[in-house]
């Protein structure tokens, strides 16, 4: 019965604190403005796009001009159910640009490691769940272009994903 009694008493004093400082907070302007900016935080945060670290290291090694390679490259306006797909064929013709560098050691080489990084434990969180459309494509499939024209397409479907 003692315990039962300390409880009580433990929950009177811990309401007692939250009414006295907490909600007397929320009775001026300023604490009104720290609840409300406090409850928007994480929203704008989980509201980041996953690929902005790769959307900074694609505008840098867009102009590299030690860079030249054809690469498979998907359509920017493919179907939204091939999205998923169509993001692991960038990445995955991201390797090509990676060997092409060590090769004829390019200037750019760890902006390209990056994006190819990034991007793998991006698609890792996001293990493949959509089941392949008879619509997609395989990556070979796709046309092979020059890298700029691979470089914007690549942009275009990353800033389509983040919307």
């Amino acid at each position: 019965q003692k315990t039962h009694l300390k409880g009580v008493c433990l929950q009177y004093l811990l309401c007692r604190l939250l009414n006295s400082h907490c909600f007397s907070l929320l009775k001026n302007g300023m604490g009104l403005i720290i609840f409300f900016l406090c409850a928007y935080v994480p929203k704008t945060e989980a509201g980041h796009c996953k690929w902005a670290e790769v959307l900074k290291d694609l505008e840098r090694i867009k102009s590299s001009k030690d860079i030249d390679v054809s690469l498979y490259t998907a359509n920017a306006d493919e179907d939204v159910k091939c999205q998923e797909l169509v993001m692991r064929c960038f990445f995955l013709e991201t390797e090509v640009i990676i060997q092409e560098c060590r090769i004829k050691n390019c200037s750019k080489t760890q902006d390209v490691w990056n994006i190819w990084k990034n991007g793998n434990e991006s698609l890792q969180k996001n293990k493949l769940t959509s089941t392949k459309s008879e619509k997609c494509k395989e990556c070979e499939e796709y046309e092979e272009k020059n890298f700029t024209e691979f470089i914007q397409n690549f942009v275009k479907v990353i800033q389509r994903d983040c919307k």
